[in-house]
């Protein structure tokens, strides 16, 4: 059972940031690799977009230059990647949405024998994949919109406002708010994309969002971070212009959220619940809605959450008294420490056969 730590225990984190703090000066020479590329189209969006100071990955790169650890950021869309990747002590992804987040890319690094930070191949598969999260919630009795998918076929309007979602997009990347039917079926078109991907239709549930990160630490518990509410003043719903700011115009502010206690305490409660029903690790974020009158509704689990200087999750772990560069550590110690693989595969051998296959598809 996991044990879960208070934001509150001050003593607590203070003793795990000292626990890291002595594990990173027991391992100098510590070489990380941190993947980032624009594999998907959120990825894209970001690299296209995001100014660079604004990108995870800036940010990462900060902190691990800051801690004294030799890494390397690693595009997974260059030729030879693979074949680089094996060369280093630890994975760290930076990469969201589709071959990023949603186990292939933990599935390659299990088979590779690589180690790396955040949860694993069917933790990642499941959160990634809206429809199977909202399954998942179902089955937990965690509460979640009610919702439907359309895969291509007829499809009725219901008569009420309704999100329209890519299941395997991040960052509200080919979401829509629909109010009327005119707008339905171009929502549905953008949102099954050029792969004709099935489509999530979630009820439209109006309130505040509301993010809780999740961390675990070297003690082996998950401190949860205070539950952080999200106003966007300038776009009806957090679409993917909001959370972009490219142009860094403050559309998006983020502070501890102002809830009844008996509203946080559910919060909580249904993290700890998605965080032990999905067998997530490392890191992760659990994204609610909250209406007005009190109800929460849980949208979405990121099992990679966003960990640029202004993120939520880097907000939430900054209230809790930890630095950017201690939830890196924190991240890094959580792969290396993991139980090792129990069953011995052979190094892939790789050959001038690997570059020719690759070009012919």
């Amino acid at each position: 059972m996991t044990n879960f730590l208070d934001p509150s225990d001050a003593e607590a984190i203070h003793g795990a940031t000292g626990c890291l703090r002595g594990w990173r000066r027991e391992h100098q020479g510590l070489k990380v690799a941190v993947v980032y590329g624009p594999l998907s189209l959120e990825d894209q969006l970001y690299s296209t977009e995001c100014p660079v100071e604004q990108r995870s990955s800036t940010a990462l790169a900060e902190s691990l230059a800051s801690l004294g650890v030799w890494f390397k950021i690693l595009d997974p869309t260059e030729p030879g990647f693979i074949q680089e990747v094996t060369q280093y002590d630890v994975v760290l992804s930076n990469l969201h949405g589709p071959f990023g987040e949603d186990g292939r890319l933990q599935g390659l690094m299990d088979f590779l024998r690589v180690p790396y930070c955040g949860s694993g191949v069917s933790a990642s598969a499941v959160a990634a994949d809206k429809i199977l999260c909202k399954q998942v919630m179902e089955t937990l009795r965690v509460p979640t919109p009610d919702w439907r998918v359309w895969d291509g076929g007829p499809v009725e309007w219901l008569g009420d406002s309704v999100m329209v979602k890519d299941p395997l997009g991040g960052s509200s990347v080919g979401m829509t708010l629909v109010h009327e039917e005119v707008a339905f079926a171009e929502a549905l078109k953008v949102a099954a994309g050029t792969q004709k991907n099935r489509v999530l239709i979630e009820s439209f549930t109006p309130g505040t969002p509301v993010t809780v990160g999740l961390l675990e630490l070297p003690t082996g518990e998950v401190l949860i971070f205070p539950p952080l509410a999200t106003k966007v003043h300038e776009a009806e719903f957090y679409d993917a212009e909001s959370k972009l700011d490219a142009d860094s115009k403050g559309t998006v502010s983020v502070a501890p959220a102002e809830l009844d206690p008996s509203v946080l305490t559910r919060l909580i409660g249904h993290s700890k619940t998605l965080w032990n029903g999905l067998g997530l690790r490392g890191q992760a974020r659990v994204d609610f809605m909250v209406t007005s009158t009190d109800e929460e509704y849980a949208l979405e689990v990121n099992s990679t959450p966003g960990m640029s200087w202004g993120s939520n999750y880097v907000t939430g772990a900054v209230l809790c008294g930890l630095s950017h560069s201690d939830v890196v550590l924190a991240m890094l110690h959580e792969a290396l420490k993991r139980q090792p693989y129990d069953v011995p595969l052979p190094a892939p051998v790789f050959t001038a056969l690997t570059s020719v296959r690759e070009a012919a598809a």
